[in-house]
């Protein structure tokens, strides 16, 4: 994977006005940060983002950026995008976090996962294709990073699975991801039940018919509901003179 230049402009001043004022000025405030070093707030023309990353839409990019202030360069550094932030309105990108990286040094980044061709479960005999994983974490040098993990489904048959143990990795990259988590698999297509089968069967389930449970009274008044019991003693027998 080859680097992608990118001129950004530093910003001397932060916060929320500063950031309003910039993107008026159709730039994405962001900040560059990572090995050991001070973060550094930045300014990112909108147009020239986007376009690179129309162009390489859901991939990861590793972007060689030129940090300026007017027509002068100050310093320049390999980054990755780490995180992005959107408008919920808009959906357009309202800040991005950059991660300085060193292409000798191995990182961990997440990689897209795509079915490629057509499961002979699904079409001969109507299946569903159930895609489990979307992303798998991968570590490898930067230049190393796949675009994308190709998985072949051509051959699954309904209730077949392709685990991440049977991935084809490229030389050079690794996952952390459990072996035996499901990647793909192939269900057996719904059953349908017709209007009368439905019918027949609630017919032939039996009524359950529950036993009202019996009253209790106590011997020597009538019970109420809510009302105190009252103990009833028997008078004492009067003695003989």
């Amino acid at each position: 994977m080859q680097e992608i230049k990118l001129d950004v402009e530093v910003r001397l001043s932060t916060g929320t006005r500063s950031s309003r004022k910039i993107r008026r000025q159709n730039f994405i405030p962001g900040v560059v940060y990572g090995e050991g070093k001070e973060p550094t707030v930045i300014g990112v023309d909108r147009k020239i983002f986007e376009k690179i990353t129309r162009g390489h839409r859901g991939e990861n990019v590793i972007f060689h950026l030129n940090v300026c202030e007017g027509e002068k360069k100050l310093r320049d550094y390999s980054a990755i995008t780490k995180e992005m932030q959107f408008h919920p309105v808009t959906d357009d990108v309202i800040h991005i976090d950059f991660q300085r990286i060193s292409l000798t040094e191995k990182i961990q980044v997440e990689v897209a996962v795509l079915p490629k061709g057509e499961a002979m479960g699904v079409k001969q005999d109507g299946g569903t294709l159930d895609q489990h994983l979307w992303k798998l974490d991968v570590i490898c040098l930067p230049t190393q990073i796949p675009q994308h993990i190709e998985v072949d489904i051509n051959g699954l048959k309904i209730d077949d699975k392709i685990f991440v143990k049977d991935l084809s990795l490229p030389t050079g990259v690794v996952t952390k991801h459990d072996p035996e988590d499901i990647v793909i698999s192939v269900s057996p297509p719904m059953k349908e039940i017709k209007p009368e089968e439905a019918a027949a069967a609630a017919a032939t389930e039996p009524e359950v018919i529950k036993e009202k449970p019996k009253e209790k009274k106590e011997e020597g008044a009538t019970a109420q509901p809510g009302a105190a019991k009252t103990e009833v003693k028997a008078k004492p027998e009067a003695k003989e003179k």
